[in-house]
């Protein structure tokens, strides 16, 4: 037996054909035609799905998971996916029409936090906290090993807890509020953090001479000593350290998982937050680990093919 995972994102679909215990076979991975719309999207995902399919000559696929940019109802709608501008979308049934087999959905970074658990960094925790940080900032919860799904397609938007009140901000997010987590820690903020410090100052820095900066500059620079990029590291890492004590004192786990894009920085990362978040925990929540996530972009399809096991309850 085989199962389909499904990573749906802005701008690339990626597809795994998985082993019932989580060995990924082969994936392949297509641009997404936003202007297609939700149906040309999905029509080409199953096109995909059913070549893939042919090619391994697998025919005892039993079922595909698929994690979607944005929150979802009863894993079976997409009701708003802004990047793709989606409200709405009744993406399993369109897709079992296709493909002729169960289809479930699921929050990309829920995806993600799965998939780690299954197959990745969380896989020797009973309780752990992904945290996705790249263009946006994300996560999903384990809880004895099951995925947290929230009432309301609305769980692991770690990125859009206030941390500051809106004004106190500065800085709008695309949610509709300002002060959220996403725009002092994601990738864009880090730039333009940097940015702000290199206006502010005359401070010698490797930063100057880039053109183009990214997070991964300020990172870089960090760890060859630049001071001005040790500043913006330090303080993107207060804001996370203060953040996840505060899901810590409602959720307790044992680790959290980092992951996304910024997590490639790696251990200047969980090393820079740690002394932060054990300032600021509550006592007997202090002592969660920091690890880096394994899996890196393919922890969605990992994720999204567990979540259709665990729903059609093969597991």
């Amino acid at each position: 037996m085989h199962c389909l995972g499904v990573d749906l994102g802005g701008t690339a679909v990626k597809i795994g054909l998985f082993s019932m215990d989580g060995q990924l076979i082969c994936k392949l991975q297509n641009p997404v035609n936003k202007a297609a719309g939700p149906e040309g999207i999905l029509s080409e995902i199953a096109a995909s799905a059913a070549r893939l399919m042919n090619e391994q000559h697998a025919e005892d696929v039993c079922c595909l998971g698929m994690g979607v940019p944005g929150n979802v109802a009863e894993g079976r709608f997409a009701l708003r996916c802004v990047n793709l501008s989606w409200r709405n979308v009744p993406v399993s049934d369109f897709l079992e029409k296709l493909l002729h087999m169960p289809v479930t959905i699921l929050h990309d970074a829920s995806a993600a936090a799965l998939g780690e658990h299954w197959r990745g960094a969380s896989r020797a925790y009973d309780s752990s906290v992904l945290v996705t940080l790249g263009t946006g900032v994300g996560g999903g919860l384990i809880d004895r090993n099951r995925l947290v799904e929230g009432a309301h397609g609305c769980d692991g938007e770690l990125g859009h807890m206030t941390l500051f009140p809106d004004e106190a901000s500065p800085f709008p997010c695309s949610c509709g509020k300002r002060g959220c987590l996403e725009q002092y820690t994601a990738a864009p903020a880090i730039v333009r953090q940097a940015r702000a410090a290199l206006a502010a100052s005359d401070t010698p820095s490797l930063l100057r001479s880039v053109a183009d900066l990214q997070a991964k500059d300020v990172f870089d620079a960090a760890k060859a000593g630049d001071a001005l990029a040790l500043g913006v590291v330090d303080r993107v890492c207060f804001y996370l350290g203060v953040a996840l004590a505060n899901v810590a004192a409602v959720f307790d786990p044992e680790a959290f998982i980092i992951g996304g894009g910024v997590s490639k920085a790696g251990r200047i990362l969980t090393d820079t937050i740690l002394p932060y978040y054990r300032q600021y925990a509550y006592p007997g929540t202090d002592h969660a680990e920091f690890v880096l996530a394994k899996l890196g972009n393919e922890a969605g399809m990992y994720g999204a093919a567990r979540f259709a096991l665990d729903k059609l309850g093969s597991l």
